[in-house]
């Protein structure tokens, strides 16, 4: 081995037991140090003590030293092992700076009584939340909903697979057809709500009304009454994300090689047992995929709702994402409003975990 070939060859380190106490004194110190402030703060927000302390910065400061620290002793504890952690440990700290933590404070929230209104501010009020939750018909109405626009899905993959296929054939303008299928995902939902639910479906003046009329729809209303509005709603969300599965489905198809196709149809396969044996089956993969991903979409429904009915007519087309949006807009409640979207978290982690589950064992080879 020449000598050069030595740069690339990683040893361990040799490891002292004064720098491994060191190492763990430094690590645990820091821990700790992040509880006991942590703890402080907290009895000092519950009113246990009179510390005055207006803010977490504290608590803050002493977990951006715990991040310091815990890094230092990685390479102090692994030697080279441990610098090579530093690639990943500082996002993985981040990330739970961004997500834990506000989770934790979130939690804290959920339980108090704090209506922006109030000169209380915020209290702690037990279940009191969770019980206003259980018996509030709106919510549960507003669950209900995203049901049925999450089973609206269902319509919208077969809708972009059938386009999908259609510009996966050798038609004319085919380039030309794929930029104008995808003009709806680049526009915002704002600005479709606007565009179509403001404007075009405007009762009195709006051309999709004018045409109703004159087709013998004598006072056309697309969200006047609750099924034409739910269904409406869910044409608009369906128009601007129908081109997302599209195009995750087009890729899919390009990547199947043609000569299966070819075979089939020189053994006199026709086009729809082709679909059906060897296209639908080889889609798989890519089809569960675009529909989690859609089904993650739709669960976060609200900016079309907000800026077209704000939920109406009675909370017949709201959502759990407009409907939490206009518990904290409308009526400053903070606390339920944080325990309604918990809740909803909660929900969608289960619901999404069961359906991986059952993709991944539906995809399952069967030997």
């Amino acid at each position: 081995m020449s000598g050069g070939d030595h740069l690339h060859v990683v040893t361990g380190d040799a490891i002292g037991d004064r720098r491994r106490a060191f190492g763990l004194w430094l690590v645990r110190g820091a821990g700790a140090l992040v509880a006991l402030v942590a703890a402080v703060q907290a009895l000092d927000a519950a009113g246990v003590v009179g510390l005055g302390l207006g803010n977490w910065r504290p608590t803050l400061y002493a977990w951006v030293a715990f991040c310091i620290c815990l890094c230092w002793g990685q390479v102090i504890l692994h030697g080279e092992q441990g610098k090579r952690s530093l690639f990943v440990l500082p996002a993985a700290l981040f990330v739970v700076s961004i997500v834990i933590f506000p989770l934790i404070f979130a939690l804290g929230i959920a339980f108090s009584n704090w209506n922006l209104s109030s000169p209380d501010g915020r209290q702690f009020n037990g279940l009191d939340n969770l019980r206003q939750m259980w018996g509030d018909p709106f919510y549960w109405n507003a669950l209900r909903n995203m049901v049925f626009y999450t089973l609206a899905i269902a319509v919208e993959y077969a809708i972009a697979f059938g386009l999908a296929l259609l510009l996966n054939a050798q038609i004319r303008a085919r380039k030309f057809f794929r930029v104008v299928f995808l003009l709806p995902l680049m526009l915002s939902p704002v600005a479709v709500s606007w565009m179509i639910g403001k404007s075009m479906l405007e009762a009195r003046f709006g051309p999709m009304a004018r045409f109703a009329r004159w087709l013998g729809w004598e006072n056309p209303s697309f969200f006047g009454t609750p099924e034409i509005a739910r269904a409406t709603i869910m044409v608009m969300d369906a128009w601007t994300y129908i081109p997302l599965m599209m195009i995750m489905i087009l890729a899919g198809l390009q990547a199947i090689p043609r000569e299966l196709n070819e075979a089939a149809e020189v053994d006199g396969a026709s086009a729809w047992r082709r679909f059906w044996e060897i296209t639908f089956p080889l889609m798989l993969p890519v089809s569960i995929t675009a529909i989690l991903i859609r089904i993650i979409f739709k669960l976060k429904l609200a900016d079309i709702i907000i800026n077209v009915t704000a939920g109406g007519p009675g909370g017949a087309t709201d959502s759990v994402t407009s409907f939490i949006f206009r518990e904290y807009r409308d009526r400053s409640n903070v606390g339920y409003g944080t325990l309604l979207a918990i809740f909803y978290l909660v929900l969608i982690v289960v619901a999404m975990t069961v359906l991986i589950k059952l993709a991944e064992r539906w995809m399952r080879p069967r030997y």
